[in-house]
């Protein structure tokens, strides 16, 4: 995994070292904008992504069912609902 230095002499991980995750399914509108942000953010940094569907997942659909899209950052929670571009690229930079 490549890493960035940062002040103090912490390190992240590289914009494309990091994993988007977008949680949602099929027919969501909201599902469809968050993809198009998703997908828009992660091209331009070199992130890597992928789409799970909660209707075909029992514990996704538990834990996110009211919360479609759900946008996870190598596999935290980033964001629910609506997808800030700004706020993504932020996180994936960090």
């Amino acid at each position: 995994m490549s890493l960035l230095r940062r002040k103090g002499g912490a390190s992240a991980p590289a914009a494309a070292d990091r994993t988007v995750t977008l949680i949602g399914k099929p027919g969501c509108h909201l599902c469809d904008e968050a993809r198009e942000v998703v997908v828009s953010v992660c091209a331009e940094l070199g992130a890597g992504w992928e789409e799970k569907d909660i209707t075909a997942d029992e514990e996704l659909h538990r834990r996110y069912w009211e919360q479609i899209p759900v946008v996870l950052v190598d596999g935290e929670q980033h964001d629910f609902w609506r997808v800030d571009p700004g706020r993504l690229r932020r996180a994936l930079r960090s």
